[in-house]
């Protein structure tokens, strides 16, 4: 059966990057793909980066370049994308969230694919990660608390240790998949549907946590999120919001995480993604 995808990737000044994955999705041959990259403002060579890797495509006419004037965060932007995917007269049977620091296989797509093919209950599904020394990411994770941030930006490592060992406690080897918490957006597979089903992602969130707040909203709605250990890529992970403790990412991710806790009503229970009509 032929198999479409429609991935979405947001870029800001990622030159260093967004060749290698581009290419490494254009690689793939055995699935049909739709790539659409919305960048946010970047003054320096990403665009025209862009514009040479799609060039460079047997399959050009399908891609998509989405360049803004300025940086409207990851939710606006990813929305764009997103709706450009689900108003095509050909909608992609499945829709992917890719950052733009990530490089990905076939394989690996194929089994996240394969996933959502058999598990009807799975609404998310992502691959597990590792960065360029082999370096494995605690990209699955229990749902944030307040206590577990507030010792993550403590100016003491040991309790910045303990604070992310608490959310990440999910095994770093296994096989098959585990249900999680919320998967870091670095790679998200879902089907197309699933936006119908929930919305996009919530615009009044600019940069973060916009990962943890759709991950939620898809365990509301009756279905899991879930960590597959059988499908591996790479992901450079830039972390820009660690680079400076006093910046713009930094107190957007802030504001981000206060509507958080107030639009879903919790600050230190883990289980808030378990509904009632759902419970693990």
């Amino acid at each position: 059966m032929d198999r479409s995808v429609g991935v979405v990737i947001l870029t800001w000044n990622s030159e260093k990057y967004i060749s290698e994955c581009l290419h490494s999705l254009m690689a793939i041959c055995s699935i049909t793909e739709t790539i659409v990259v919305v960048d946010n403002g970047s003054h320096d060579t990403t665009v025209q980066k862009i514009r040479e890797a799609f060039a460079s495509s047997p399959n050009a006419a399908a891609h998509k370049l989405i360049a803004l004037e300025e940086n409207l965060g990851t939710t606006v932007s990813r929305n764009m994308g997103i709706r450009y995917l689900l108003e095509r007269q050909m909608r992609p049977q499945y829709i992917c969230i890719l950052d733009s620091d990530t490089v990905v296989n076939e394989p690996a797509i194929k089994t996240l694919i394969s996933v959502l093919e058999h598990d009807p209950g799975c609404g998310i599904v992502g691959p597990r990660m590792h960065d360029a020394n082999m370096v494995y990411q605690h990209s699955g994770r229990q749902i944030p608390t307040l206590t577990e941030k507030l010792l993550k930006v403590l100016p003491v490592k040991s309790l910045q240790a303990k604070g992310t060992a608490q959310e990440a406690d999910i095994p770093e080897e296994g096989t098959g998949c585990v249900d999680v918490g919320y998967l870091m957006s670095a790679c998200w597979m879902m089907r197309s549907e699933l936006f119908t089903q929930i919305g996009l992602l919530d615009e009044k969130i600019f940069y973060a946590p916009e990962d943890v707040d759709f991950c939620i909203r898809v365990w509301k709605a009756g279905l899991r999120v879930q960590y597959c250990y059988d499908a591996d890529i790479l992901h450079h992970w830039q972390r820009l919001s660690r680079k400076k403790i006093l910046s713009k990412h930094n107190y957007e991710h802030l504001k981000g995480l206060s509507y958080l806790f107030r639009k879903h009503r919790y600050l230190f229970d883990h289980s808030v993604q378990k509904t009632k009509e759902n419970r693990l």
